[in-house]
């Protein structure tokens, strides 16, 4: 991980002022640094580290500082504003509920949850039946979990392990970081692997096509080597859609061989859906590029435009293994997160934000593809699907890649461009889904100059574009 500390100070950069960008202060903006220095003191450092620039207005895909600079977006807060941010449509149905007035339900029912939870099933495919509602993605992982291993008690499993792949990410709270294999992050856990079990993940410059499904067989093996019985032991195997950090596919032939091996030895599949799903990959859920049937997903982020909530869907059998009251959770479907959530699937229709996804991610990767044979040295592989992309860099040629790859990022937002920091060689992009083409191409020609500025020192004039 990246030792890079961002600058507090301002500094001076070039003014910019185009039709989507603004930079008319020095950077970070005067304010920057009190309203940090208030957050570091009064808040968990575990939420700092981000690029040091304070949100005031966030419109669309346009993120404002309270100095009035203006940057193209290309985080989408982290893959939530997939409708844009500040969506007229969700505000409006919001505004309604708020003003009704009703704000919270508990369990007790509600009009907007079950018009939602209508339409979410749908939404998510005829494989589908139920879902519970909840407020964050990392419990959406939890309660897929616990779902899993009430399966695998109904099933009797023995150990009931739930099988997850080396480097995925799945939340912070206990359960869902023992589905992840990053010991630094879950040391402080003292149940170590007697829950969970993790497999090796099938790179794709590692793993071909071709040798996909092999390569699944082949973790099984060594699983069972290890003296774990996949038929008796194991409950479920959990897949984040793609490797979050690269927004790296498996290969479909791993995941459909995965599948198999499910159906197999009554194990249910779930893919944790919350950066790829609503619409994010140019589909309704990333996972839809494998072909396979999912018995479970979950979802979070986008499902609801910037509101607070997550869900996990499938089959009503997994759905209902939980008693009346076993899993219930005080904001679960509240109408305003309800209403939320309906209007996103409203907006994704309306503006065809699916379809559009593919489309503007092929704009995007063409473009990627170009700017890393430019710098072949520099840029190992675009990963990513749609309008979300990863840029992974060799560490061949430059020491600490990581602190240069934080320095672009930084310079990115210098030049009116916010991009994904992941603190790791690789660079995220996952712009709003309603950004238009002009927009678009205008913020990767900025992160080209970027590059430029970076790694070969040489400056280029883009103020006037």
């Amino acid at each position: 991980m990246s030792d890079y500390i961002f600058s507090l100070e301002p500094i001076e950069v070039k003014k910019i002022e185009t039709k989507y960008r603004k930079i008319q202060t020095k950077i970070p903006c005067p304010q920057t640094k009190d309203i940090i220095d208030k957050l570091s003191k009064y808040e968990s450092r575990s939420m700092h580290g981000q690029l040091p620039i304070v949100w005031d207005i966030a419109k669309d895909f346009s993120v404002y500082d309270p100095s009035g600079n203006k940057w193209i977006d290309f985080t989408s807060t982290i893959f939530v504003a997939n409708v844009g941010h500040g969506n007229e449509h969700l505000i409006s149905k919001v505004t309604e509920v708020l003003n009704k007035p009703l704000l919270a339900t508990y369990a007790y029912a509600n009009y907007f949850r079950a018009e939602y939870l209508e339409k979410l099933v749908r939404f998510a495919g005829s494989n589908f039946e139920k879902a519970f509602l909840l407020s964050a993605g990392t419990e959406a992982t939890e309660a897929a979990s616990k779902l899993m291993k009430l399966y695998g008690r109904k099933v009797n499993k023995k150990s009931n392990l739930i099988i997850s792949v080396s480097g995925n990410w799945h939340g912070r709270t206990m359960g869902a970081q023992l589905l992840a294999s990053n010991k630094t992050q879950r040391e402080w856990i003292n149940v170590k692997d007697e829950e969970t079990i993790q497999i090796p993940f099938p790179y794709p410059w590692e793993v071909s096509e071709s040798n996909g499904a092999k390569f699944a067989r082949d973790s099984f093996s060594a699983l069972e080597s290890k003296g774990v019985s996949i038929k008796n032991d194991v409950c479920g195997v959990m897949l984040e859609t793609f490797q979050g950090w690269a927004a790296a596919f498996y290969p479909k032939s791993y995941v459909q061989e995965l599948r198999l091996i499910c159906d197999g030895n009554g194990i249910l599949l779930c893919f944790d859906e919350m950066q790829s799903g609503f619409g994010r990959t140019g589909k309704n859920f990333g996972y839809e590029y494998y072909e396979v049937i999912a018995d479970l997903i979950c979802c979070g982020k986008g499902m609801g435009g910037g509101f607070p909530i997550s869900g996990v869907i499938g089959k009503a059998e997994i759905m209902d293994l939980p008693d009346v009251g076993n899993m219930s959770s005080t904001h679960s479907g509240n109408p305003v997160m309800s209403v939320a959530g309906l209007a996103v699937l409203e907006e994704m229709a309306s503006k065809n934000l699916v379809n559009e996804s593919l489309r503007k991610g092929n704009i995007m990767h063409k473009k990627l593809n170009v700017l890393a044979q430019k710098f072949p040295d520099i840029i190992s592989s675009i990963q990513g699907k749609g309008l979300i992309a990863a840029i992974l860099f060799k560490n061949t040629l430059i020491t600490n890649i990581e602190d240069k790859v934080s320095q672009l990022a930084e310079v990115c937002m210098q030049n009116g461009l916010l991009v994904v920091h992941t603190g790791r060689e690789s660079i995220k992009l996952g712009p709003p889904l309603t950004i238009n083409d002009e927009a678009l191409t205008e913020g990767l020609d900025v992160l080209e100059d970027s590059f430029y500025e970076v790694f070969s020192n040489k400056h280029l004039e883009s103020d006037s574009k």
